[in-house]
């Protein structure tokens, strides 16, 4: 398929090019220090993803430790309340630790053990990805440290007891706004001192090339898995699918396997209390091109042209830019980027779990809040919804802040 001059027939082989590009999107913006670091890491993944001992391994992992594939579900009582339209969701949140993010984190942790890393470091938001990855320091005997913003481990309690019991150093940020985008900042400024015995495990499409890519390939298996499982299902393909976008590791991960089909893709960004700079984190609806955190994207910016303060009731998803590779679809148009505000996903949230049984995590919730608006404006059809991640984390915080629906 072509679309706006792009042949996504080869799109994988040419995005990003060599230097991490995608367009004018992505590349590495460090110091020279970490560009040698980033360089080993380059070297070692585009080496290490073509040996089929490493992928051997991996599909080994995701198989007998992960418990891949995850399955899809019919939302079928949801789907009568909305209208003709049939929802389905892929259950990420059937993954082992309960969100997508063990995906890459398996994949990076296996990666620091072929370069003879002796450590992990990262950064979390909703504690997801710190989860997923004190799980694999665990599995690969690697020491783990995670950085999180002291608003996020309050509202997070559950997954930071989680790091804590699988033996990860949970190390509270708490400059700035001390939520995700200053847990980034600390990781980094933490790996820069230890690069040689440690390994960076960012936990989204962003960062400095080659993470982007990187963590895409590794996220891609939800989208190939999704296709192969619709087909199969229904005999065709969905006419949509949405998934939530901060990072966008989730999104990206869906969206490799059907951006060379006829489905019209949405990723879902957080409007938070409303379209205020410092309300929100929805950076592709409202921003402009920036740098921050070693990559090129579009970004939310204060007057002085830095990243601007941002909000969303999801911890994972309040960052003030996005991957660059969907800064790259946004401009092309083959990923439709929209909003749905904190009341129409804590609404979404008890839908779902009432409807279906399904308690999703909120970062989901603005999916499935999305999907739920899509339908009522079809006559016909079916949309797949990507369920990122599961919302026992989430309970504790929407109980005490919104109480039971």
């Amino acid at each position: 398929m072509i679309y706006n001059g792009i042949d996504f027939d080869t799109y994988f082989k040419n995005y990003p090019d060599m230097n991490g590009y995608f367009g004018k999107y992505g590349g590495a913006y460090i110091s020279e220090e970490l560009k040698n670091a980033m360089k080993e890491i380059a070297e070692a993944y585009f080496t290490i993803c073509k040996s089929s001992k490493f992928i051997g391994e991996l599909r080994r992992i995701r198989r007998e430790f992960q418990g891949r594939p995850t399955p899809i579900s019919h939302l079928e009582r949801l789907s009568a309340k909305l209208g003709n339209v049939q929802l389905y969701v892929k259950r990420e949140d059937l993954n082992h630790t309960g969100a997508h993010k063990l995906n890459h984190c398996m994949g990076e942790a296996l990666l620091a053990k072929y370069m003879g890393k002796k450590k992990v470091i990262a950064e979390t938001g909703a504690g997801q990805h710190g989860v997923a990855l004190a799980t694999a320091a665990a599995y690969f005997g690697l020491e783990c440290d995670i950085y999180m913003g002291a608003v996020d481990i309050k509202k997070q309690a559950p997954n930071v007891a989680r790091m804590k019991i699988l033996g990860a150093n949970v190390i509270e940020v708490t400059e700035g706004l001390a939520t995700l985008k200053e847990a980034v900042d600390a990781a980094f400024a933490a790996y820069a001192k230890e690069y040689k015995d440690s390994i960076y495990c960012i936990g989204s499409v962003l960062g400095p090339h080659p993470f982007p890519v990187m963590v895409r390939d590794f996220q891609s298996v939800v989208g190939i898995e999704a296709r192969e499982q619709f087909l199969g299902m229904t005999g065709e393909l969905p006419d949509a699918i949405v998934a939530c976008v901060g990072g966008g590791s989730n999104a990206m991960g869906l969206f490799a396997g059907f951006l060379n089909d006829p489905v019209d893709i949405y990723g879902i960004e957080p409007l938070g209390r409303g379209e205020k700079l410092g309300d929100h984190a929805a950076s592709l609806k409202y921003g402009t091109e920036g740098i921050m955190h070693g990559f090129n994207s579009i970004m939310l910016k204060d007057e002085d042209g830095e990243p601007a303060p941002v909000y969303s009731v999801a911890s994972g998803l309040d960052y003030p830019s996005s991957g660059p590779e969907h800064a790259f679809l946004h401009d092309l148009g083959r990923v439709k980027y929209d909003v749905v505000n904190d009341e129409e996903t804590i609404d979404a949230f008890f839908t779902l779990s009432r409807y279906e049984g399904i308690i999703p995590a909120i970062e989901s919730s603005h999916a499935v809040a999305y999907a739920m608006k899509l339908a009522k404006t079809m006559e016909r059809g079916s949309v797949l919804i990507n369920l990122s991640g599961r919302g026992d984390k989430d309970m504790d915080y929407i109980i005490e802040k919104y109480g039971i629906r």
